[in-house]
């Protein structure tokens, strides 16, 4: 979908036709709105390829009509395999207009859309790019805090699991945070470029908006890195936590089944064609049966007191209170 915006006293609004300074916001696209992004805006096909790959990485170049930015933003989608990823944004500079291209949408262009920027403009092609990377590494420190905190949940729900549902979760957000790291440093890489290139010009205020923007991103760097090692730890953490659950219901099994043999093993016997201690009376059934229950008990409460005796033994010193 393309829509055609510009700037007024109200904020961004909508508009039917091309004019100076306005802003091409092309999200969601078809194979429609790519043959009229080549056709009608004349973008070259192979830079909207480039856009198009989920693969891309940030990076600035300049053609003859225009200059291109491919930056990469985060994207939010519930229903994907990995919920939280990113994708390239392409930013294409005209001496007259500005147009951006991305295959579906985010959270940092919504913001610019409900006026969550402050100082937004488009009439200013330096201070677009900047407040536009500004947002998107925001929106990288906010979708890395919703991750944390996804984990937080999964990880108390972990505490009590024997299945790997709760891993494979893990593993998932383990994705993300590989996802935003690689594209943190790319990004990183690209704001560097912007520092040195002679190819967008910024003023002193501009420049020290572009610091910013850097710190911000580098932020966003170490917070995912941070995030990535614990996870990491975590994962393997309660991998052996899974294990050791597992360990604990066989341990029950085994006791409740070396209880159950006990008169299996007596009736077993007596079963045999072997002669009687004593008499036999219709009483003897009776007897028997209170012999195996009396010593299944006698050997459950051996085993239980067994188990209690190794967990004290293992329980760490504390220090008695003064």
């Amino acid at each position: 979908m393309i829509k055609l915006r510009i700037q007024s006293d109200k904020g961004l609004i909508e508009t039917d036709t091309v004019s100076k300074g306005c802003w091409i916001d092309a999200r969601n696209v078809t194979k429609d709105d790519l043959d009229r992004l080549e056709k009608e805006y004349g973008i070259a096909e192979e830079l909207i390829t480039d856009i198009m790959d989920s693969d891309e990485q940030a990076r600035i170049e300049k053609e003859d009509e225009y200059t291109a930015i491919i930056v990469r933003l985060p994207v939010f989608d519930e229903n994907a395999e990995v919920a939280f990823f990113t994708l390239p944004l392409g930013i294409i500079l005209f001496s007259d207009k500005i147009v951006t291209i991305c295959q579906r949408s985010s959270d940092a262009l919504d913001d610019i859309l409900r006026n969550r920027v402050r100082g937004f403009s488009i009439k200013n092609k330096s201070t677009f790019v900047l407040n536009l990377l500004g947002r998107g590494a925001f929106t990288f420190l906010r979708s890395l805090k919703e991750l944390n905190k996804r984990a937080n949940l999964i990880k108390d729900d972990l505490q009590k699991s024997i299945k790997n549902n709760e891993l494979i979760q893990l593993l998932s957000i383990q994705k993300s945070l590989v996802f935003y790291t690689t594209s943190l440093k790319s990004n990183e890489l690209l704001l560097e470029k912007l520092q040195k290139s002679p190819l967008i010009r910024f003023k002193e205020d501009e420049k020290e908006l572009l610091e910013d923007v850097v710190v911000e991103n580098r932020q966003a760097i170490e917070m995912a890195n941070i995030y990535s090692s614990i996870l990491t730890g975590t994962m393997d953490a309660f991998a052996s936590v899974i294990s050791n659950n597992l360990n604990i219901v066989m341990k029950r099994l085994t006791i409740v089944s070396i209880v159950l043999m006990i008169p299996t093993l007596i009736y077993s016997f007596f079963g045999m064609n072997v002669d009687f201690p004593f008499p036999t009376t219709t009483m003897i059934c009776i007897t028997i049966l209170a012999i195996s229950v009396l010593i299944s008990i006698l050997g459950a409460i051996l085993l239980n007191n067994d188990r209690k005796q190794r967990k004290i033994q293992t329980t760490p010193w504390r220090k008695k209170k003064r």
